[in-house]
This record gives structure tokens, sequence and C-alpha cells, in this order.
């Protein structure tokens, strides 16, 4: 029943995350670009929508999302994940947006964590 629980919270939240990224690309001057360049992007295959980004780090890296963001840099697209874990520790999670490989994990602290290591 948790299991059922989170995964409905997740993909609800996924939601809201998606609209936002949405809403607020759109109000902003100059980012109507950024934004219509990532739903190509998505659209293309390019990128792997967020909802199965969320669910990919879910295990690996559980606690609730702060907030996403998605950029195009020279290297590709990356998601950005903030998540707050149960301890109270603020993390930021590097995701490549192609593949949900995570690139790289970053504490509050400055402390770096290797890819696919707990802290």
């Amino acid at each position: 029943m948790t299991k059922k629980i989170s995964y409905k919270l997740h993909a609800a939240l996924a939601a809201a995350l998606t609209l936002m990224l949405l809403v607020t690309g759109v109000s902003r001057a100059g980012d109507g670009h950024d934004h219509d360049r990532a739903r190509q992007a998505l659209e293309a295959g390019e990128i792997l929508p967020l909802r199965g980004i969320l669910e990919g780090i879910e295990h690996d890296h559980p606690g609730r999302i702060m907030e996403v963001e998605l950029e195009h840099k020279n290297e590709g697209w990356r998601y950005e994940v903030k998540l707050l874990r149960e301890d109270g520790t603020l993390v930021k999670l590097k995701i490549d947006a192609r593949d949900g490989k995570v690139l790289g994990i970053k504490e509050k602290n400055g402390k770096n964590i290797p890819p696919g290591g707990n802290r």
C-alpha cells in the first residue's frame, strides 16, 4: 500500500513540476525559446520525461523533491534535481536527461559524492 501511495505521490509531483516548468518557462521573457527547445527535445526523444527521471532516482536517492531544472549546455541536456533527505541534508543530483544516468551528486555542505554511491 505504501509503495502505491508513493508512486501516486511521485506521479502527482512530477505532473505538478512539469506544469510549473511549463508555466514559469513561458512567463519569463527570453525563456520561451528555451521552453520550446526543451519540448522539442522531449518530443524528438532526445530527453527522458521528468516522470521517468524521478522514478529512476527514487530507489537510490530517497527524499523529498524540492526543485527540478532542465538545462541545455555544451555537454547536452541535464536535469538538476534538488532533494531533501530524511536526515535534513539537501542534495543536488545532476542527471543526463538523455539516459537518466546520475552524473554527479553534491550535498549542501559542498561534499561531492561519486555517482552511484550513497553518503
